[in-house]
């Protein structure tokens, strides 16, 4: 962490926004102490939600002890739009009169409730707000910069910014959102489930594309009702980055299965264990115990039990180096911190930076704004058991159809399968999710027992472990590390 804001500092980031998923303020102080350190500003932040647990009295205390740790300012970071008008200005007044340091609102619009939000809070005086330009707000973003100015212009906050000057930023910025309009989520207006499901705007788009990528989009409206459940067993948690992965994730394998819990991703087992730090109110004890098997769990800072680890991943980054002839940057230690955030995709960029196939081609001439018939829609279309890619025009011709990697089109029941029934003493184990196999812990021959991990599967961004079913011998291994697979595929037999 330490290194991490050295870097940033170095390479000309000079606000750094300092948050913890579990609103531990245990977890902030080694990034707020580095900030000050290296003489940036450190901007402590809230990461505000709605619960049994969440009062006005508890963010203004949290506000205090970030305050006293030596922040510049404050956020509160409202990522699911769930933040509303009146709330927002209660909430500014009483921290301005409690926090002497500046404060700011980042709240996103998929709800459509920010910009509401922005202007109570300005009127409650508060210091900043985040907003977007008009051609890439709203929906999963922000609420216009362009609409927030002219609100303002005739309060006794104006801004001074240049409506004119910002339309010429609005008008740049429109072709760029169209040229990645396919990486959007679908959401075109306000979706009202996110006021009881809680979703912030990223971890909806990313629960759309796992369930794409597990042939299950049809189950999309199941996981959002499956969300609350899963971050009350979780103890309230917000919903950012990484927490919103972890229940997004575990809320799809619920859903998925069949049956909540049978399998428990490594990440949630963590939450539970306090590996992430303290939750704001207690988890389901059942499920504690069920991950702890017979441990403590950690009520100290987590941090604490880690022994440093930059030394131990520069070995073995300097491996992979070679054994991969990738060239590494002037300044090995950014590439090396590329490597601890992002062990697998990270190196994977590492090996192909100079590879210009691996990334978009460059722009032949001026990208062009109009909706003409030469503007693609790129689907997948699944027929037979083969996928696939459709490339239609906006006049809907067909311009191109290939067809992708094999994968099965799935039922309800294929994704619920994760080991097959004992057919002469011998039974199968299936991928409940399709993903990539990152680590294998079992050979061919090799005695296992009921409960015991038989490999690691990486899937939605997190890290599945499947085990052995009932105790016995590994009769065959079916995949290798850094497979893909599909759901139901096999993976291990037991004997």
């Amino acid at each position: 962490v330490r290194k991490f804001v050295d870097r940033c500092a170095d390479n000309g980031v000079g606000v750094l926004r300092i948050f913890d998923a579990m609103n531990d303020t245990r977890n902030l102080k080694t990034a707020i102490d580095q900030t000050v350190k290296v003489g940036q500003h450190a901007q402590g932040t809230i990461s505000y939600t709605v619960s049994p647990v969440h009062t006005t009295e508890s963010w203004i205390e949290m506000a205090k002890k970030i305050e006293d740790m030596g922040a510049h300012s404050l956020c509160i970071k409202d990522m699911a739009g769930l933040l509303q008008p009146y709330v927002a200005y209660d909430l500014v007044k009483k921290l301005k009169k409690a926090i002497d340091i500046p404060i700011q609102l980042h709240a996103h619009a998929t709800t459509g409730l920010s910009t509401a939000c922005i202007i109570k809070a300005v009127e409650a005086g508060i210091d900043r707000v985040d907003t977007c330009i008009g051609s890439m707000s709203m929906t999963y973003s922000h609420s216009a910069t362009n609409s927030v100015v002219s609100i303002l212009e005739a309060s006794p906050r104006k801004t001074g910014l240049d409506l004119k000057k910002l339309e010429e930023i609005d008008q740049y910025f429109k072709p760029i959102r169209a040229k990645y309009a396919k990486f959007e989520g679908s959401l075109k207006g306000v979706d009202s489930r996110i006021l009881t499901s809680q979703v912030p705007g990223g971890m909806l788009t990313n629960m759309e594309s796992q369930l794409k990528e597990q042939n299950a989009l049809d189950k999309m409206d199941e996981v959002l009702l499956e969300i609350p459940r899963v971050r009350k067993d979780l103890g309230y948690i917000p919903l950012v980055t990484p927490t919103s992965q972890i229940v997004g994730t575990q809320s799809v394998l619920n859903v998925l299965t069949g049956e909540r819990y049978k399998t428990i991703t490594r990440e949630s087992a963590g939450i539970l264990k306090g590996e992430y730090g303290a939750a704001p109110a207690p988890v389901d004890k059942d499920l504690q115990e069920r991950v702890l098997e017979g441990l403590d769990p950690i009520i100290c800072r987590p941090a604490d039990n880690i022994e440093p680890e930059l030394d131990v991943l520069e070995s073995e980054f300097d491996k992979l180096v070679l054994e991969k002839g990738i060239r590494v940057a002037d300044e090995k230690i950014d590439d090396l911190l590329t490597y601890a955030l992002f062990p697998q995709v990270g190196i994977k960029f590492l090996e192909n930076r100079d590879n210009p196939d691996f990334f978009e081609p460059v722009p032949q001439a001026p990208i062009s704004s109009s909706t003409s018939e030469e503007d693609e829609g790129i689907y997948t279309v699944s027929f037979k058991g083969q996928s696939y890619t459709v490339n239609v025009s906006a006049g809907g011709t067909i311009k191109s159809v290939g067809t992708s990697s094999d994968t099965s089109e799935l039922s309800s029941e294929d994704s619920q399968v994760s080991s097959e029934p004992l057919v002469n003493g011998k039974e199968d184990i299936s991928a409940p999710l399709s993903g990539t196999i990152w680590k294998i812990l079992v050979s061919p021959n090799q005695n296992v027992k009921k409960g015991d991990t038989l490999l690691i599967l990486e899937a939605m961004k997190m890290e599945t472990e499947i085990k052995a079913t009932r105790s016995g011998v590994v009769l065959n291994v079916g995949v290798k590390e850094g497979d893909s697979v599909t759901v139901g595929q096999l993976l291990f037999s037991l004997g």
